[in-house]
């Protein structure tokens, strides 16, 4: 730092823009351009107006506030490093991702079934109030609740149904983590019909609720109108309501998280070659985060040429096709090791 604070304070600052590139999509306007040389960090975004619709029924909001980042940068970088950088956001821009409903779908579908349930205040009128209550999402995605009435939500949502539902991934850790928020209605399940649907649903979520038959416990389900998703960096938008009810869940994202582990403890080397071999990157650590039918994310560990500390971020390592079978994730990730070992020793 003593000897070229200028250059130093770039190398810690690159990886944050880089990070703001990897995860938008490449028709966002919020896509920063590729890191290809020091007069492409600029001191902030131009700011947008309107809104951008996608095929895939999300809107990115353009009116949105925008990080303004300042590099403070004067003098020469690496070039070596400014390529690296800049194959690693070109590499990113185009792997291959699930869309936005699919996503918000699976993270709603898959996580541990509790969130932060926001309502307007019976008792603080003006105020609003926050509970964390167990849910379970029928098959359109709508969440399914059972509340004591005695619970202070349960008094909010009889006097005001307007609720928002934040849900977050079932292994969040931080601000790259995928979350989602549900704006909608609550209403009263008094159908007999609908009253079982929901206790089976809800049991299979939570199998221990035995308060599911206290006589003092109603269910409630609520109607999504909005829904807000942010996946991480720079990657965040809205779903319209038909395209999250229409969305179905990823085939393979609900046991992902064994096969991460797996290969997280018996086989990261494979996981390093292949993150080298497909993403052009030589990387010191790659731990899999999450594993979907078009591809994982990686959490990898890179120290930038003239830094003496690696930097860790989350890249996305696609599959070289799609799989929908359990077992057809196995024989691609061979396949793809494979692939990615080096040649043997002459």
């Amino acid at each position: 730092w003593r000897a070229n604070p200028a250059r130093m304070t770039y190398l810690f600052i690159a990886p944050v823009l880089l990070l703001l590139a990897l995860f938008t999509p490449p028709s966002s306007p919020f896509l920063l351009p590729p890191l290809a040389s020091p007069s492409s960090v600029r001191s902030g975004l131009p700011s947008r107006s309107g809104v951008l619709q996608n095929d895939g029924g999300f809107v990115l909001r353009s009116k949105e506030a925008t990080h303004d980042v300042k590099s403070g940068f004067e003098g020469d970088v690496d070039p070596e490093e400014l390529a690296v950088q800049a194959r690693l956001a070109e590499h990113q821009k185009e792997a291959a991702r699930l869309d936005f409903p699919t996503a918000v779908r699976s993270l709603v579908q898959y996580q541990h079934g509790f969130a932060v349930l926001s309502t307007n205040s019976k008792s603080s009128p003006g105020f609003p109030s926050g509970s964390v209550v167990g849910f379970a999402p029928d098959p359109q995605g709508r969440p399914v609740f059972i509340f004591s009435g005695m619970s202070s939500h349960t008094q909010d949502v009889l006097v005001d149904p307007r609720v928002s539902l934040t849900v977050a991934s079932k292994d969040f850790k931080g601000a790259a983590d995928g979350r989602v928020n549900l704006v909608g209605t609550m209403e009263r399940v008094r159908d007999e019909k609908e009253l079982e649907e929901c206790k089976e649903l809800y049991l299979q979520k939570h199998p221990g609720a035995f308060w599911v038959n206290f006589g003092d416990f109603n269910w409630f389900r609520m109607s999504v109108s909005d829904v807000r998703f942010v996946g991480g960096f720079a990657r965040a938008g809205s779903v319209s309501a038909s395209a999250y009810s229409s969305a179905s869940p990823d085939p393979i994202a609900g046991f992902g998280g064994a096969i991460a582990r797996h290969m997280n403890e018996d086989h990261m080397e494979s996981t390093v070659a292949m993150v080298k071999h497909y993403v052009g990157v030589d990387v010191e650590s790659a731990n899999i985060g999450a594993v979907d039918s078009l591809g994982m994310d990686v959490v990898v560990a890179r120290t930038p040429k003239g830094a003496d500390q690696p930097q860790q971020f989350k890249i996305r390592l696609p599959f070289t096709r799609p799989v929908t079978e359990r077992g057809d994730v196995k024989n691609v990730i061979v396949e793809m090791t494979r692939a990615s070992a080096p040649p043997p020793a002459a």
